[in-house]
């Protein structure tokens, strides 16, 4: 099987990794490999490409990091942030040099901040460094490009009592076990979406969740959640599998937007003057956890971060921390 042949099977299966979260890669290659195997493809010429040899380097890069463990939703991210640089470039990627990419960063990052950024280079960064160990390009032109220096400022938590407003301010039993499993159990926006009933170990206020990379973890809930949880579940006449489902229609899974305006509409109602969303909820907790005198790396496995700096971010020295340690200790 000639060369074009495998770029072309390379290719298919990485679009399909992107729409189909469930592929097995090497049973569709195999199927694709056998119903090419009597012809030989042949590429077409074109007299311009819009994103020179890109789309073809990405795609195989999209299967490999696949390989590794990557989410879909990452992914994805990845193809997007690629591709618009691919378009805004237009030239063979062995030719890009640090100040195209310089001139791109800074007209694609103008008006962002400094880790979304970073977020953008480190996309190209791994692309260009996974280019040069395959021997694709002679040279990493990412190599001499700097993150941009992020301010050292502390993230501000919600304090004990702004949840406690927030807890008064839910209608329906539906925003009052959403807002307690969010925050006691600092799940991820995207692992409460695919949360199933069955997953629950109610006994233990435990259960599995999928989080980046498709890393395996135990989150915990506290016993006010289990409560309303049940309370929700037991209000629910749908037999939908999922944990939040919608109100109206066909009671389908809740999704992440979703989930965002229910936070909404309870801060709105709370008036806490303050933009307050799932991740700041999980944020809250972590820090009330660390403030309570948790273990850094207890945390950390609670919330599934990989770097334990990361979760070194929520450890504020807040007044209300200060105050409790001291009162704690003393």
């Amino acid at each position: 099987m000639g060369l074009a042949n495998d770029e072309v099977i390379i290719r298919m299966v990485g679009k399909l990794t992107l729409e189909f979260t469930d592929i097995d890669q090497l049973k569709v290659r195999k199927i694709i490999e056998e119903v090419l195997y009597k012809y030989d493809v042949v590429p077409k010429e074109t007299g311009l490409t819009t994103s020179g040899d890109t789309e073809d380097k990405l795609q195989i890069y999209l299967v490999v990091k696949k390989l590794e463990g990557l989410s879909i939703e990452t992914l994805k991210n990845y193809n997007r942030e690629i591709l618009k640089f691919a378009n805004y470039l237009r030239k063979p990627l062995a030719t890009v040099t640090s100040m195209d990419l310089r001139m791109y960063l800074a007209q694609r990052c103008k008006n962002l901040k400094p880790g979304t950024t970073n977020t953008q280079m480190y996309i190209l960064r791994s692309f260009f460094s996974w280019l040069l160990a395959e021997e694709y390009i002679p040279k990493n032109p990412m190599l001499i490009i700097k993150a941009t220096k992020e301010p050292g400022r502390l993230r501000h938590a919600l304090t004990v009592d702004e949840v406690e407003i927030l807890r008064q301010k839910c209608k329906s039993i539906r925003e009052k076990a959403l807002l307690e499993f969010t925050y006691s159990s600092g799940c991820r926006l995207s692992e409460i979406v695919d949360i199933n009933k069955e997953d629950i170990d109610w006994h233990n206020k435990t259960l599995k969740v999928i989080g980046k990379g498709n890393k395996e973890r135990i989150v915990c809930f506290n016993t006010k959640a289990r409560y309303l949880m049940k309370e929700y579940i037991l209000s629910r006449a749908d037999d939908n599998a999922a944990l939040f489902v919608a109100s109206k229609g066909n009671h389908n899974r809740l999704g992440g937007r979703s989930i965002e305006r229910e936070i909404k509409n309870i801060a709105t109602r709370a008036d806490l003057g303050k933009s307050i969303y799932p991740h700041l909820l999980r944020h809250s907790i972590a820090t009330h956890l660390l403030a309570a005198g948790m273990a850094l790396h207890n945390v950390q496995a609670l919330l599934g971060h990989s770097d334990p700096k990361t979760t070194q971010i929520y450890a504020e020295t807040s007044l209300e921390n200060v105050v409790y340690e001291y009162k704690r200790i003393s």
